[in-house]
């Protein structure tokens, strides 16, 4: 009897280590991990971004894969602008060449770029341009939303893919009629702004949360030492700079950006209905509901058979028509239980259990959110 009790006891004792263990291991997992982030990777400071440009151009020196200038009058009537400004005159004379391209060239100012600075151009072909390669973009101011000119573009092209052509076949890889050029651009004018001169600076959520505005705020607030930071709406935080730095607001940013700041998300589904795509935040949480899936499977199939007429018979050789129409419905489909305020990883093991695929399980979240029993915004791209 001894040895017996001595066997429970050690049976006992294991089924509860292992019971701990699987409590643990529980906690372990349905812990959400913090997803603690620097302020420079979820806020942009006011002032410090780019600019776009955009600019229009021609491409010259190509093998003859350029505009057709009969189907192109624009680049017809840039090339002759282009050499009257270098002393050709053209308007009389019927041009007739393939190795000009039109583009349009778009490149982006890094904030604080002064005089001098290289920035990279991206070249798109306007015309009928089949292939750019071996191109020279010729000089292109860029001009910005308030057209004034900040930079001009000048270089060789260079393109990902390529385009050969024979006689009954031919092969197009990647998109030859647009390249880019590395340096190509030079900085003609600087933005009038000065960051160290500014007393008052706004911090631009790039997802606007009260939450994590607030929290921004207070960690900043705790940085200082006092009142600096003030969050204005769910995508602003104000800051105003203390005496302690002296005037220079880059050394106050210097700080700050470096603070980890653990953002706060809205519980939200994003649906791709063209890819299948399905995306959940760790908050969506699912009220008990229950789900049904089955599949309804109708198929037509079109047999027409030939009738003949009997040798030597007055008759007609008609098409007779012969359809088969079979229905099959998935009886293996059952009614599954979600329990009350599932975790997301629970959620996706119940909705994958059902055997469903990626546009199935977009119509059924649809369905519980139609319900009221699923707690999250559903936004579809």
């Amino acid at each position: 009897m001894r040895n017996l009790g001595e066997k429970t006891s050690r049976w006992c004792a294991r089924i509860a280590c292992a019971a701990a263990a699987l409590v643990i291991g529980a906690s372990i997992v349905l812990t959400p991990a913090l997803a603690a982030s620097r302020i420079k990777d979820i806020a942009d400071f006011e002032g410090i971004r780019e600019n776009q440009l955009i600019g229009y151009g021609l491409v010259v020196g190509l093998n003859g894969t350029g505009d057709s200038l009969n189907n192109s009058p624009f680049t017809q009537q840039s090339l002759q602008a282009m050499l009257e400004r270098l002393g050709v005159n053209t308007r009389n004379v019927d041009l007739n060449t393939d190795t000009v391209a039109a583009v349009m060239v778009t490149a982006n100012l890094p904030p604080f770029s002064t005089q001098g600075t290289r920035i990279d151009v991206n070249v798109s072909a306007l015309g009928d341009a089949e292939s750019l390669q071996g191109g020279t973009l010729l000089v292109t101011p860029l001009v910005g939303a308030d057209g004034e000119v900040y930079a001009i573009a000048q270089g060789s092209v260079a393109i990902g893919g390529f385009s050969v052509q024979a006689d009954a076949a031919s092969v197009v890889r990647g998109v030859p009629t647009a390249g880019r050029i590395a340096n190509g651009g030079l900085v003609e004018r600087e933005l009038d702004f000065k960051l160290a001169s500014l007393t008052t600076l706004r911090l631009a959520l790039r997802n606007p949360d009260l939450t994590t505005a607030r929290r921004i705020a207070l960690s900043i607030n705790e940085l200082i030492g006092m009142p600096t930071a003030e969050p204005l709406d769910p995508a602003t935080v104000r800051l105003d700079l203390p005496q302690r730095y002296d005037g220079n607001i880059v050394d106050l940013l210097t700080d700050i950006e470096q603070l980890i700041v653990e953002p706060d998300l809205a519980a939200r589904i994003v649906i791709d209905e063209n890819s299948g795509i399905i995306v959940m935040g760790q908050d969506v949480k699912v009220s008990m509901v229950a789900v049904a899936q089955g599949n309804l499977t109708v198929t037509i199939a079109e047999t027409p058979q030939v009738s003949q007429p009997l040798p030597f018979s007055d008759g007609e050789t008609v098409v007779v028509p012969r359809s088969e129409v079979s229905v099959n419905e998935d009886d293996e489909a059952k009614l599954a239980i979600v329990p009350e305020t599932v975790t997301l990883k629970q959620l996706v093991d119940g909705l994958n259990a059902l055997g469903i695929g990626p546009r199935d399980m977009i119509s059924i979240l649809q369905a519980i959110k139609a319900s009221g029993a699923l707690q999250a915004e559903i936004e579809v791209l």
